[in-house]
């Protein structure tokens, strides 16, 4: 009897101690420096977007299959971010897995779920992660302002590069047991992206 209640207190103080380092690696990931390096294979109506963009905006000649896919009410987006992790704390930055939305002027442009563990070694340590893009953005293009400020960012003038703040919210994933506990918040993360990681 005394022995089973000593393992049970051992287990207790076992898992106590896991919770307690998600929750610190949670916190040093919480405080972490993000950037957007890179936004590859971007497709909108299965149309490589920089085939399909110029100075005054979409190409119309090249975008039957979009038309149709607005007709249809679903115009997919794919596209795969980079977002760059750099963890300034002195505690390793980890999270096993994560929820998360991609926002532009708080219009949601995507959702999706991460399902791998991400870990930032401390003191300027940097990671990668790759965040791939499958939505339907028919909501967006059929909005006139939301498609205007769409294609006012993609659009190719020229210039030295068109600003854009997108949002990414993060909700990680803590594994406490057998049980898998959802952060009850976001991590938002704002950065400042020019349309020239699009070509």
């Amino acid at each position: 009897m005394k022995k089973n209640i000593f393992i049970a207190i051992i287990a207790l103080s076992v898992s106590a101690c896991g919770i307690n380092r998600q929750v610190d690696n949670l916190k040093a990931f919480e405080k972490c420096k993000y950037e957007v390096t890179a936004a590859d294979s971007v497709y909108v109506g299965n149309m490589d977007v920089s085939q399909i963009v110029n100075k005054n905006g979409f190409d119309l000649v090249k975008m039957p299959g979009i038309v149709f896919a607005m007709l249809r009410k679903d115009v997919p987006l794919k596209a795969r971010l980079k977002l760059k992790i750099q963890n300034p704390t002195n505690a390793e930055a980890a999270i096993n897995q994560f929820e998360y939305k991609v926002l532009h002027k708080s219009i949601e442009l995507a959702s999706g779920y991460v399902n791998e563990k991400v870990r930032v070694e401390p003191n300027g340590g940097v990671t990668t992660v790759p965040i791939d893009i499958h939505s339907n953005i028919y909501h967006v293009l059929a909005d006139p302002k939301a498609q205007q400020a769409f294609v006012d960012f993609i659009s190719d003038d020229g210039s030295p590069g068109k600003k854009a703040v997108l949002t990414i919210k993060i909700k990680p994933t803590l594994d406490i047991g057998n049980k898998q506990i959802k952060y009850p918040g976001y991590i938002t993360i704002d950065k400042e992206i020019t349309n020239k990681i699009l070509f």
